[in-house]
Parts: structure tokens; sequence; C-alpha cells
């Protein structure tokens, strides 16, 4: 018997996401709720929700929810989602979403930090964004294995579509959200107003948004698709492949050879 995800949170390690999820959105969303009159370090948000991420992780192996077989697979797919990662956000996003949609929600969302983490040791690309960029793609991995599991066929296809374009242009506005209080200065149209109305600040910041989106967000979502669309089958075929033949739910037993 197969269960129905390669890893499934228990009630301690829902516990240390919601707390890490709460810091990281907060991270996100304070510039629409900040009452202060110069911009503030935020980068603290993250440092919190980092530091019990890596401990969610470490409690996952340390009460055998993470087995040999599921902690190889872990790397196996972070390394790829490396590997890719020069290509674009694209190809990151189809291992990510195909990945989490076969092995299931809480598998997703511990690949998206995971692979994020790896990818920028990698390229170089450590600094104050990367915080925000393991969560949001930690949440669409998570988001991605809580899709409909009855839906196959060129159906499922279908929904990946919807859904890789969705969080392809979710992805980009938490960046720009992340990245848009320092990169006007004060003295434009689009500028964050620190200690501004909530509906001023975000009618800015849905201005400044969809002004950038044409150069990052639509050719993103739509080479997300495009992968999807040629390659989707064929992948998913491959990762279940793979789960079966892994036997996931079943233990390792060693036993001692009769001569």
């Amino acid at each position: 018997m197969l269960t129905a995800g390669v890893v499934k949170f228990s009630a301690k390690n829902v516990v240390v996401l919601s707390i890490t999820s709460v810091c990281s959105i907060a991270g996100f969303v304070w510039p629409f709720f900040y009452a202060g009159k110069d911009l503030p370090r935020t980068q603290f948000f993250f440092l919190i929700a980092i530091v019990a991420a890596f401990i969610l992780v470490i409690l996952e192996i340390s009460s055998a929810r993470l087995d040999a077989k599921s902690v190889a697979l872990l790397g196996v797919l972070a390394a790829l989602i490396s590997a890719l990662r020069p290509l674009g956000a694209g190809a990151v996003g189809i291992v990510l979403i195909l990945s989490a949609r076969v092995f299931g929600a809480s598998f997703g969302f511990l690949l998206g930090i995971i692979s994020m983490f790896a990818s920028a040791l990698l390229t170089g690309g450590l600094g104050p964004w990367l915080g925000y960029q393991m969560f949001a793609a930690a949440w669409i991995g998570m988001a991605a294995g809580l899709l409909p599991k009855r839906v196959s066929g060129k159906s499922e296809i279908a929904m990946l579509l919807v859904f890789g374009a969705l969080a392809a242009g979710a992805f980009g506005m938490l960046m720009d959200l992340q990245f848009w209080p320092w990169a006007l200065g004060s003295n434009t149209q689009l500028s964050y107003i620190p200690g501004g109305s909530i509906s001023e600040n975000f009618g800015r910041f849905i201005t400044f948004h969809f002004a950038s989106a044409m150069a990052w967000v639509i050719p993103r979502a739509i080479f997300t698709c495009v992968l999807i669309a040629f390659t989707g089958p064929a992948v998913l075929s491959a990762l279940r492949r793979t789960y079966t033949r892994a036997a996931f739910s079943t233990p390792v037993v060693f036993s001692e050879r009769v001569k």
C-alpha cells in the first residue's frame, strides 16, 4: 500500500510550518501596514522563518518521516532544479510543480525551500532576496500538491497549465513586492510611501507591478506553460514510476544472509 504522499507533516510540524508562514507573509506585506516614516529593515522576518523551516526539515528526518529514499529524492530533484535555474524560473517551475503534483503538498513545500537555497549556493544568488524566493517557491510547491488528485489525462495537463500560469504570475508579484519599496526612490508616482495609507500604497504597487510584468512575468508564464504542455505527460509518467518503484511506504528491512 502506498501512502498519499512521500512526506506527511505531523501536528508538531504543522505548527512550525504555520509560524514560518506567518513570519514570511509579514515579510512580504509589511509595506501596506508600516506606520513609520523611514524604510525599515525587514530581513529579520525571514531570518526567523528560514531557521524555523530548517528546524522543520530536521524534525522530519529525526522523526523518521523522511526516510533515506525520501531524502535522496529531495536531493536529486533539488539538484535538478539548481542545474535548471540559469535557464529561468519557468524551467524551475515545471520541475517543482510536477514533483509536488506527484509526491504531495508537504514534499512540494520542502522541495521549494531546499531547491531555492541550493540553487542560490550554486549560482551565487545569495542576497536579501533569497528568503523571499525560498518561501514563494515553497508555497507554490505546496499549492501544486493540493490540486485535485482525481483529475487525469488531458484534463490534468490543462489544469497544470492554468496553475503554471497563475504560479508564474504569483511568483512575479511576490518578487516585485519585496523589491518595490526600494526600487524607485521616493520621487515618482509609483514610489512606496512610508507610513502611507493601505489603499494608496496598494494602488501604487499594482500599477508598478503591471508596468513591469510585460518584461518578466508574462514571458515566464508562457515559458512555464509551453514546458508543461510539451513535457508534462512524460515527466509526470516518469515521476509516478519512481513513486511506485521506490515503494516509499514500505519499510527497509535488513536481514542476515544465511550461508
